[in-house]
């Protein structure tokens, strides 16, 4: 008996907890009417633009630079590290071929000459691992280095636009085309690069 009077006041607990909620927050028809209107008064008083990043960094000189050069040392990476390994990978058949035809002297010699080839294919490893890191580093600078080139010209486009937001296009499902400045961004990053190699040919 005493459980089920237990079980009673809960339930009349929760009831009288719902009916204070109802009638002190009011219903929730209202909500959205006033959600809604205060959405537009933000949005009415925002100025926003947008920038489509793939775009723009696909078509930017300075990026299309720094893929060529990021591509001549990979090949150079790639190109040293397949020499090495061909050149082990020759070595370790022709031990193994003298292995085959009892051409060591003693086993102590064929032992020592096992030995340096595993070095050998152990520099090999780290090689190919430096040489992953040191590519692995060089593509976060080239991200970093387009991203603070355009982070930077963003800022100063607008202290003279004045935009309360510049976001990346991306993120954008559906959005004016007229508050686009992709094209008006591209056209001054390339010509503030191509002006700054001229600098350095000079």
């Amino acid at each position: 008996m005493k459980g089920t009077s237990l079980v009673v006041n809960i339930i009349l607990f929760v009831a009288i907890a719902a009916i204070y909620v109802i009638h002190f927050t009011g219903s929730k028809k209202d909500e959205p009417a006033v959600q809604e209107k205060s959405t537009e008064v933000q949005k009415g008083g925002l100025k926003i633009a947008y920038v489509k990043t793939d775009s723009l960094i696909l078509n930017y000189d300075l990026a299309q630079d720094l893929h060529d050069e990021f591509t001549k040392k990979q090949e150079a990476y790639t190109s040293e590290y397949a020499a090495k390994r061909s050149a082990f990978e020759k070595e370790a058949g022709e031990f193994q071929e003298k292995l085959q035809r009892g051409g060591f002297l003693t086993e102590q010699r064929a032992i020592q000459e096992r030995d340096r080839l595993v070095g050998k294919e152990q520099e090999i490893v780290r090689l190919d691992q430096e040489l992953s890191k040191k590519l692995a580093n060089i593509q976060a600078e080239n991200n970093q280095k387009l991203l603070d080139n355009v982070i930077s010209y963003l800022k100063k486009y607008n202290e003279t636009h004045q935009y309360d937001y510049i976001l990346n296009a991306g993120d954008i499902l559906i959005g004016d085309e007229s508050s686009n400045i992709t094209a008006l961004v591209l056209k001054a990053l390339n010509e503030e690069y191509q002006a700054s190699k001229a600098g350095t040919d000079n």
